[in-house]
């Protein structure tokens, strides 16, 4: 297993000043294992709630864990909905010096039993694969094609990689929906999930889907939001400027991991991804989320305009107002729209991030990076300019 620290890093200042940190990320993203190696040389307590016994000691969850101190941590959750409101009392007590780790893959109930019953009281830490700083940047094809989860990433062979993913398609809507209260047949489910891998960094539009899948929009939207509720699928929101144009106002829509993505359009291997005719996309969404990874913004856009002009990605980078074009060639051409995109929404700089063998200046705001180089990107943002004291 590759180190984590970040995340390590991350859970040992949120213990300390939160009294709950909630772990959320996909099922078999390394949640568990990150928490045996938190917890390991503590004062810890676990419990698996899939683990029958475990459920049974938690009967009496007030009394239980009232009796604990230390770290108590609590595995997959969302299956005991009832321990939310446990917490809130048990955390409230003013003698109470215990702290809890609790891990979930997300759900309605989760996420409504964090937000209406822990309020105030807990700190939300997301996690997924592995990514560019944990794999080493030169490593990144391989991450591009098998994806970020550790045993698709990790396999011995591409081979191993494609069969543990085929497997994870069918368990995750055969079992794990399921086990998150989710009833829908995972026949319509599936295809549904290999539609909007064809449709992968496109504008949302639930009436296509909803045709060609003989569902009504609303099903198509429970659908999508479910996806994105299990970590499965990134909507990236559009942004909105006061100019003359009619903007795009639908997301646009991601598999989050590029793995399950060419699971679900069948590409087998690394020469399969590079002459497939969505090569482009997966290299788009791919980048998106290892930017989203290393910059950390506390939110992020796409923006568009009907007729023209496009930039794939907006965010705040300390204080910065910072745009992000993403190519996939060795020597992108900056358009003259992307130029007039970044003057229109006057963004401080703007990155052309591709698989070029080096960084270069295209002009004073406009820089060439390559995806090797992106896990520098924060120092090259804060070394720019004085930081913006209004937001856009």
């Amino acid at each position: 297993m590759l180190a984590r620290s970040d995340y390590l890093q991350r859970l040992e200042v949120s213990t300390a000043r939160a009294p709950v940190t909630a772990l959320l990320g996909p099922r078999q993203c390394g949640k568990t294992t990150l928490a045996r190696q938190f917890a390991a040389g503590r004062n810890a307590t676990r419990f698996d709630l899939e683990s029958e016994p475990d459920v049974r000691r938690l009967a009496n969850p007030e009394l239980v864990l009232g009796s604990l101190d230390g770290l108590v941590v609590l595995d997959e959750i969302q299956r005991m909905p009832k321990l939310f409101s446990a917490l809130r009392v048990l955390v409230d007590r003013p003698e109470s010096r215990t702290r809890f780790l609790i891990l979930g893959s997300a759900a309605p109930d989760l996420v409504r039993g964090v937000s209406e019953s822990l309020a105030g009281r807990v700190e939300l830490i997301e996690m997924s694969g592995f990514g560019l700083e944990e794999t080493g940047v030169s490593q990144w094809r391989d991450l591009w094609l098998r994806g970020g989860f550790p045993r698709s990433y990790l396999a011995a062979s591409d081979d191993d990689s494609r069969a543990w993913r085929d497997s994870f398609v069918s368990t995750f809507l055969e079992r794990d929906l399921p086990q998150l209260g989710i009833s829908i047949p995972s026949a319509a489910m599936r295809r549904f999930w290999t539609m909007l891998a064809h449709s992968h960094g496109q504008t949302w539009n639930a009436s296509n889907l909803g045709r060609a899948l003989s569902l009504s929009d609303k099903t198509v939207r429970r659908y999508l939001d479910l996806l994105t509720g299990t970590f499965m699928v990134r909507q990236l929101q559009p942004w909105f400027h006061n100019i003359g144009k009619r903007q795009v106002k639908a997301p646009k829509v991601y598999l989050r991991d590029t793995g399950l993505l060419h699971t679900l359009l069948g590409i087998p291997h690394d020469a399969g991804l590079l002459s497939h005719p969505r090569v482009g996309a997966s290299w788009e969404g791919f980048v998106i989320e290892q930017l989203l990874r290393v910059l950390r913004p506390a939110d992020a856009w796409f923006w568009a305009a009907h007729g023209g002009g496009e930039l794939d990605l907006l965010a705040t980078v300390d204080g910065r107002w910072t745009g992000f074009e993403i190519k996939f060639s060795e020597s992108p051409s900056v358009s003259r729209r992307t130029r007039a995109s970044a003057d229109v929404l006057e963004v401080d700089h703007l990155f052309v991030v591709c698989p070029a063998p080096r960084a270069y200046p295209v002009s004073e705001r406009i820089t060439v990076v390559p995806l090797w180089e992106i896990t520098t990107l924060r120092e090259r943002i804060a070394g720019r300019r004085p930081a913006r004291t209004d937001q856009p």
